[in-house]
């Protein structure tokens, strides 16, 4: 039986520990490269140096970022330890970037009514959501339709950062546009269906525990694509209505920012980090901003009180005495 190629022994265990499809493109991609830059040589045959060789490279040479540094060595380590797990006493020694502590982005009340004044549906709902909710975009973006409580007004985030889920806050300015959306979603199900479509992605081996699951409107994306795409996990499944994609959010960001006086470098995290601190500077306990917005260790949060500390915020400057 011919022996499995690496990058596709990879990618089948990266699956099979439920990795992301971007996290399992970004490390076979890094993989790849790294093998490219010591001229195809099989990883088996080579260590710690190489692994320095090619870190030093990308810090030198190429100026990356330290998080970008420090992800090209989390998908060589685990090409090391869960593929070629005979050779981890040569990977102990490597060179891992400081990580250099950045403030978060954030918008006034005033900013973040600018922007949303010039965004466009479904734009305003998702980054109301981000805003209103302080969700991550892709969290948001894979919300399913049975995830908005109407009646509890809260929405559940499934499967988040750290393959947490969670609960937040659905606000009430929402809540009517919301379910006008869901019946536009909805509608497009049916066409959908009545074209012999119509079968949502399932995660795990849901689809075969419940069969019907698939068709079923609660299972729906909250934010379809305009249209129907095959799988990339699942080239053999029926062509399927995925979420929207997530560029088109941070085009749509963009281009709303660049039509106000804005400045600052806006992304769609940019609400997340303006929610988490609008949350604080209306007196509420960063205890609760922390389970709101799913982070692990309260430290995390905690950079949301740096923002808080700046300028006339809470220190007055000597040249105003």
């Amino acid at each position: 039986m011919p022996k499995t190629k690496l990058l596709v022994q990879m990618r089948d265990r990266l699956r099979a520990m439920h990795y992301s499809i971007r996290t399992e493109e970004t490390y076979i991609n890094w993989v790849r490269q790294f093998i490219l830059f010591h001229k195809k040589r099989h990883p088996a045959e080579m260590g710690a140096d190489e692994i320095n060789q090619y870190l030093t490279f990308l810090a030198v040479k190429r100026r990356v970022a330290p998080s970008t540094q420090n992800q090209a060595l989390s998908a060589i380590l685990f090409l090391y330890k869960h593929i070629l797990d005979d050779q981890l006493d040569q990977v102990e020694d490597y060179i891992r970037a400081k990580k250099i502590p950045k403030l978060p982005v954030v918008l006034s009340k005033e900013e973040v009514n600018a922007v949303f004044r010039h965004l466009k549906y479904p734009y305003t709902i998702i980054c109301g959501l981000l805003y209103g909710g302080g969700l991550r975009l892709m969290e948001c973006l894979r919300l399913r339709i049975k995830d908005v409580d109407f009646k509890f007004k809260q929405i559940t985030v499934r499967d988040g950062k750290g393959s947490k889920d969670r609960h937040t806050i659905l606000p009430e300015k929402l809540s009517q546009p919301l379910k006008l959306h869901i019946k536009s979603v909805l509608a497009l199900h049916q066409i959908d269906l009545a074209s012999g479509y119509g079968q949502a992605a399932l995660p795990y081996a849901l689809k075969k525990k419940y069969p019907s699951a698939a068709k079923d409107p609660g299972w729906q994306y909250l934010f379809p694509a305009a249209t129907l795409s095959k799988d990339p996990r699942q080239p053999d499944a029926p062509k399927r209505r995925h979420h929207i994609s997530d560029s088109l959010v941070q085009k749509a960001v963009r281009k709303a920012v660049k039509q106000t006086d804005i400045v600052k470098p806006v992304s769609p995290h940019t609400f997340r980090h303006s929610f988490a601190t609008h949350l604080l500077q209306n007196g509420y306990d960063i205890r609760t901003v922390q389970e709101l917005l799913g982070h692990k260790d309260v430290k995390t949060t905690m950079i949301y009180t740096h923002v808080l500390n700046r300028g006339g915020m809470a220190v007055k400057s000597p040249l105003d005495f």
